[in-house]
């Protein structure tokens, strides 16, 4: 039977489990890279693991996020990051360096390897034809020590591109978007995308990329293109050919799902607040006013991309009231702009460039003003995510939002008036290297310098008999990590400081909820009841380890989004999952619930009584806990359970 480019790659880096849906699968990885605003964490936790030097052939500390040194906190977490790097074996990117993905894509990613990074659009690499999946912290902290990575097995679905991008106003960001339109934030759920048909050749790897670090929005695993001339072309102009291997889905390989995507019919999309699958024909919104655009972030910040919102910048300005931000994904291509003339270009019009980091996309500057039309070519529209939720994000491509710039409304490309230029793929990249710190010999005698904004990782106690506790807060469907853990300049420089940044968590919805989950926590502790796809969006590990330290003993919903889940169950904290999807309307906000015989229930056929002791009624819960997954929740989280692990070696 012929075998997928998934299979492929899960054959050849199983260390056990079977490639069957739904069950655990253990993969030897390949590399693991982190970001500053969950590295930090990730460093911490590694150390805390107790293993000396990374166990992975390549780990690398990337600085994106906390760009924004407005005190000491951001600039003493890089210091850890860069002596962290060093005493334990990772390359250390340095801030102005770029986007973690964007860098990683062009000078590390390698096709049929598999890649985690500790951010959920992590996905990008699979453009690459790589396996590359955004986790928690401490699920890459566990495998830089040494460990597997486990997971059940998605279901493969084929993505199959027939046709070609119409030219010049259709880009690759157009067909994510599409796809989104179709599929939803919950169409990837428990599913591999991989992309193959005869469009596919159509796309270079920027633009492959592009698709697949938006499929984190689609809640999917992960998605992947094969490795082909194009992938091989692009290796070569990055100096890298040497790593280029050649990856195909067999004639008749088999797939859970096949869904076609007819390139041709493609136009430009726009998607409206504040949901990155509320998506529309761009001409459908012709006249909406727009106060401010961003493009970049490491959706839309290649050199090809960026040339041509050059050229449509060239010789226009951008319109009265209009902001216009661009923030490129790493240095080589804002050097390669500014060599070119490029940058000047957009600098005459108006543009205001940024330093090559995540900017507005996770609110560190660059928010919008109240009641402002903000258009971006970044991956998230979540309400609040842009630093103000008082204002309107649409994410478009970003040659949409250089014309929308220049019209200061969104208008019907197709009849803009506007030239853009659609350039050749660059035969060769500028290849500077410098801002890369390469693994310290003799590591040993590096000292790990920590700021005092940097604390120790907090541990919860292992399982108890029974949970009593309160629900503190009711949320509804489609609960972000966001919403839970809020971004911005003000908070995500606490990342390395649990107790400080627990005093925001779901600060957006009920901002005394810190106060009254502390106050809790001495009655048993708090309990979150959520819809469908109850943490959906980032990676951020802090919207489970914050809530964990504040007491929370239990979630349950209608639905989890994958990393969200790992993450909770990394921290000790329960994913439970109503069995009757009605008792959702019964509880209220202040319920007390009580679990008897947690552990029994637990380890055994994973049904739970609940009894609400307020409405006096009981309802029933499971939890779908894999044999590892109960481990982890009996011991209170990966770590201790890591740690316990290693004392028996």
């Amino acid at each position: 039977m012929g075998r997928n480019i998934v299979e492929k790659i899960f054959e050849t880096h199983k260390a056990y489990g079977e490639l069957t849906p739904n069950t655990p699968v253990g993969l030897r990885i390949d590399q693991v890279y982190t970001q500053d605003a969950t590295g930090t964490m990730a460093w911490l936790q590694f150390e805390a693991i107790g293993i000396d030097r990374v166990k992975v052939p390549l780990a690398v500390s990337y600085v994106d996020h906390n760009m924004i040194q407005s005190n000491y906190m951001n600039p003493d977490d890089h210091r850890f990051l860069q002596t962290a790097a060093a005493r334990y074996g990772a390359y250390f990117s340095r801030p102005g360096n770029g986007i973690s993905h964007q860098i990683h894509l062009e000078r590390f990613a390698v096709p049929g390897k598999i890649v985690l990074g500790t951010d959920s659009h992590t996905p990008t690499g699979g453009g690459m034809g790589m396996i590359a999946i955004g986790v928690g912290g401490l699920d890459a902290a566990t495998v830089m020590a040494g460990a597997p990575y486990e997971l059940g097995m998605p279901r493969v679905v084929l993505m199959k591109l027939k046709g070609r991008l119409i030219r010049p106003w259709v880009t690759a960001m157009d067909v994510i978007l599409e796809i989104l339109r179709k599929l939803t934030v919950k169409g990837g759920v428990g599913k591999i995308l991989e992309y193959g048909g005869p469009g596919v050749k159509d796309l270079s790897v920027p633009e492959r990329a592009t698709i697949t670090n938006m499929g984190a929005e689609l809640g999917a695993t992960t998605s992947v293109f094969p490795s082909d001339k194009r992938t091989r072309f692009f290796l070569r102009a990055q100096e890298r050919e040497k790593d280029w291997t050649e990856l195909q889905a067999d004639r008749d390989a088999k797939y859970h799902e096949v869904i076609e995507i007819d390139l041709g019919s493609v136009e430009p999309m726009i998607a409206q607040p504040h949901s990155p699958d509320n998506v529309v024909a761009a001409r459908e919104l012709a006249g909406t006013r727009v106060d401010q655009v961003c493009i970049g972030s490491c959706t839309n910040s290649s050199y090809q991309v960026l040339k041509t919102v050059a050229s449509i910048l060239k010789g226009n300005s951008v319109a009265d009231g209009v902001s216009l931000l661009i923030n490129p994904g790493s240095k080589a291509v804002y050097e390669m702009l500014s060599r070119k003339g490029l940058a000047a270009d957009m600098i005459a019009a108006g543009a205001r460039i940024l330093e090559c980091s995540c900017g507005p996309c996770i609110g560190m500057g660059g928010a919008p003003g109240t009641g402002h039309v903000s258009v971006r070519s970044y991956n998230r529209n979540f309400k609040g995510r842009s630093g103000n939720k008082d204002s309107f994000v649409y994410l478009a491509s970003p040659v949409a939002c250089a014309v929308f710039a220049v019209k200061g409304k969104v208008v019907d490309l197709q009849n803009s008036g506007l030239h853009a230029e659609v350039p050749r793929e660059p035969a060769s990249y500028l290849i500077n290297d410098n801002m890369f710190i390469p693994p310290q010999q003799n590591a040993e005698k590096v000292e790990v310098i920590k700021g005092p904004n940097i604390k120790e990782v907090p541990v919860k106690e292992p399982l108890a008999e029974k949970i009593e506790a309160d629900v503190l807060l009711k949320l509804g469907d489609n609960v972000t990590t966001d919403d839970i853990m809020p971004a911005g300049s003000t908070i995500l420089p606490l990342r390395s400081n649990i107790p400080a940044i627990s005093e925001y968590v779901f600060s957006h919805i009920d901002n005394i909820f810190s106060k009254r989950a502390e106050e809790a926590k001495s009655a048993g502790g708090g309990i979150i009841v959520g819809g469908e796809n109850y943490g959906q969006g980032s990676s951020r590990e802090h919207a489970a380890i914050a809530p964990m330290f504040l007491g929370i003993q239990a979630v349950i919903a209608k639905s989890f989004a994958r990393i969200h889940r790992s993450n909770l169950i990394n921290f000790g904290i329960i994913p439970l999952i109503f069995k009757n999807m009605e008792d959702y309307g019964r509880i209220e906000k202040g319920d007390r619930l009580l679990l008897h015989d947690v552990k029994k229930s637990l380890t055994g056929s994973q049904s739970y009584v609940i009894r609400n002791l307020t409405r006096d009624y009981s309802f029933e819960a499971s939890s779908s806990l894999n044999g590892r997954e109960k481990e982890i929740i009996l011991s209170g989280g990966l770590l201790p359970n890591t740690r316990k692990h290693i004392q028996k070696i």
